[in-house]
């Protein structure tokens, strides 16, 4: 069903009367389907489909309060004003090439992005890691460009730029709040855990006590792991998965891509960070990269043993973050 909905919407994206010759599902999508769309003169573009079946994530209460900074990034309204937040910015993002929100093409939210069929940041780093080196030159500009925008309200790009206001008190209360829903999350299956909760729990809202008010918030992408930038013909970073686009502290930002990419993280790093967040932000990120891939392995996410991987590796970091 999903090749004949995107054969018209291919026609008219891509248009020159071209025919829809194959449709390829790109791995690594979890909460929307990712499909290559090759057309029958080679030529290619990126369709993304937000469907219910396309989502391997158990559905939890909240997912659809937009109010919550954390509540997943899901539908074409959050990835276009995300795209155009980030274009505004000068950071290299897909070209859209059609959106279809009212169901001309397919009954589902769908958008046709301009294809980049080269390696990630990740595999570049693992394959060459001094032609990647450029890429992270340039992904380093591009962080100083969100950096640089402030609002003064946190929340999603999509919510806040259009006057809304989001859940809470601050980034910071966010984070705690979210740190023991993935606590209690995460101890409901294992009994690690389980058997560390209560120091955990002290540790967390020690860590939040610490930090002091702010008022400004910078563009974050939330989820930078060098799996959600590609590489394109020239060597420079695309941004991609920016539906999750929030204005927030930027130390949330820099906890993942420091995580993410341990040493080839060095050129991304900036001053004056403020080390209260970045060690609050470290131990719920921790924890949210336990209890998540937990979640996801209740449902039927392909990949097990690699999300198994990441639930294990980051609850053991997590435990380390607390006293003995």
């Amino acid at each position: 069903m999903a090749r004949e909905w995107l054969a018209g919407a291919a026609r008219a994206a891509l248009g020159g009367g071209r025919r829809l010759e194959a449709v390829e599902r790109v791995s690594g999508g979890s909460k929307k389907g990712v499909y290559r769309l090759v057309m029958d003169d080679a030529t290619t573009a990126i369709a993304y489909l937000w469907d219910d079946a396309e989502n391997y994530w158990p559905t939890a209460a909240g997912d659809d309060d937009l109010g919550d900074p954390f509540s997943p990034g899901l539908g074409l309204d959050l990835f276009q004003a995300a795209h155009a937040r980030l274009e505004a910015l000068g950071v290299r993002v897909p070209a859209i090439r059609l959106v279809d929100a009212d169901g001309a093409h397919c009954p589902a939210d769908l958008a046709i992005v301009e294809d980049l069929p080269g390696e990630n940041l990740e595999e570049l780093l693992a394959r060459d890691p001094r032609t990647a080196a450029h890429a992270l030159a340039r992904l380093a500009e591009s962080l100083e460009a969100m950096r640089g925008h402030r609002a003064p309200a946190y929340g999603k790009v999509a919510v806040v730029d259009r006057g809304g206001t989001s859940r809470g008190t601050s980034c910071e209360a966010v984070v705690l709040d979210r740190a023991l829903r993935d606590l209690a999350e995460a101890a409901s299956r294992d009994p690690r855990v389980r058997g560390a909760r209560d120091r955990l729990e002290e540790r967390l809202r020690e860590l939040a006590a610490a930090v002091r008010p702010r008022g400004e918030y910078a563009v974050v992408h939330g989820e930078l792991g060098p799996d959600h930038v590609l590489v394109d013909a020239d060597g420079n970073p695309v941004v991609i998965d920016i539906e999750g686009l929030m204005y927030f502290d930027v130390e949330w930002e820099h906890v993942f891509l420091r995580i993410r990419l341990h040493d080839a993280y060095r050129p991304l790093g900036v001053a004056g960070l403020d080390e209260d967040r970045l060690a609050l932000y470290l131990l719920a990120q921790r924890l949210s990269l336990t209890a998540g891939p937990l979640r996801l392995l209740d449902g039927d996410f392909p990949d097990r043993t690699f999300m198994a991987g990441i639930a294990e590796y980051n609850l053991k970091q997590a435990l380390e973050l607390i006293p003995a």
